[in-house]
């Protein structure tokens, strides 16, 4: 006999799909591992069928992301500006580059560049902590600025202006002879960005990722609410640097050097630019601005060369353009590109839903 009991009934495929995707919806973990998983296979099927060239660009903008996302969590999500985010890549690069040339291993060098980078972090974010406004980007201005240049004052343990040289990180032999280094430096990258995603992902959906908006919005209410409001603003600091730190590991190993002419003030302005432009808060926004900083330069090249302008002005053009773009989005989208996106998406969806009602209607 048929039992007539819902729950002994067995689940109609639809009904099971529909819990599925409702369990993965709610489970703030088991999301984002469902979307490193999805976004880490995307990433591994493209590396395989583009150039070596292309590989070169994945990898430039998965280190990019590390630094953008951590950003976009301080900007977005704590309400903190930094103009000094490229010092703090270089610190997570010229750490890899001394471990590297001391023969540690691959991951414990880029572990080793997160854990410092995240120290340094740690009290640059309590004196970031006490400080707004124009002061605060002051105060992140001049460690961009300062901070490089510690390698002219310490030439015989930063290698001056030249840097410091490393071993480029082998593919391993079980992958074959003849696999392209690009390809490895690429997944390599990739891995970095993912495990950045799957942090800051679950970071910003939890407990603590609200405390820190609501901290943004109201300093005085958070404070009365009990949160303490330095500590969170501390931490958002110190969060950030240490994906800061995990993109400048990265960027030694693809370039296979740590030299202060890679992390001038130029790349701090660049990477607050990318997150304005991409969208604040949002990590797909950081995605877009990794594309913009990786695309950007080779259009501003290629547009110079066409119109056969000057060494000088083609060296300035990037900035220029990204001055343009950032003005043309806050006037156009003031939320950035993802913000842009989401926006047409639910002006369509009104629109279809609207047309679904007049058939509706005329039916």
């Amino acid at each position: 006999m048929t039992s007539t009991d819902p729950a002994l009934r067995e689940p109609a495929p639809g009904r099971a799909t529909s819990a599925v995707r409702r369990a993965v919806g709610e489970n703030t973990l088991l999301r984002s591992l469902v979307l490193v998983i999805v976004v880490g296979v995307a990433l591994l099927l493209l590396s395989d069928v583009v150039t070596t060239y292309r590989d070169l660009q994945l990898s430039y903008g998965a280190y990019y992301f590390c630094a953008l996302a951590g950003l976009t969590m301080l900007a977005g999500t704590s309400g903190q500006i930094s103009l000094g985010h490229g010092a703090l890549m270089a610190v997570g690069a010229y750490t890899v580059a001394k471990l590297r040339n001391t023969g540690w291993p691959l991951v414990p060098e880029l572990a080793a560049a997160v854990v410092v980078t995240l120290i340094v972090g740690i009290p640059m974010g309590a004196a970031a902590s006490r400080l707004r406004g124009p002061y605060l980007a002051g105060a992140t201005l001049a460690l961009a600025v300062g901070l490089p240049a510690l390698a002219d004052k310490f030439p015989s343990f930063f290698g001056g202006e030249n840097g410091l040289s490393v071993n480029p990180s082998t593919p391993p032999a079980s992958l074959g002879a003849n696999f392209p280094l690009e390809r490895w430096e690429a997944w390599i990258a990739c891995a970095g960005a993912l495990i950045v995603l799957f942090a800051l992902y679950n970071l910003m959906h939890s407990g603590l990722g609200r405390s820190m908006r609501a901290v943004r919005d109201d300093e005085i209410a958070a404070g009365l609410a009990g949160l303490r409001v330095g500590r969170m603003q501390t931490l958002a600091f110190a969060i950030s640097a240490a994906c800061a730190g995990l993109g400048g590991g990265v960027f030694t190993l693809v370039y296979q050097s740590a030299a202060p002419g890679s992390f001038q003030l130029q790349l701090s302005l660049y990477l607050l630019a990318g997150v304005v432009i991409g969208g604040l808060g949002s990590l797909v926004g950081a995605v877009w601005g990794a594309a913009l900083l990786v695309f950007l330069p080779n259009w501003s090249t290629d547009l110079a060369n066409s119109f056969s302008l000057s060494t000088n002005v083609s060296h300035n053009l990037p900035l220029a353009i990204y001055g343009v773009v950032l003005i043309a989005v806050m006037l156009v989208w003031p939320s950035g590109i993802q913000g842009g996106v989401r926006a047409l998406s639910r002006s369509r969806s009104r629109r279809l839903r609207g047309a679904g009602a007049r058939s509706s209607a005329q039916t």
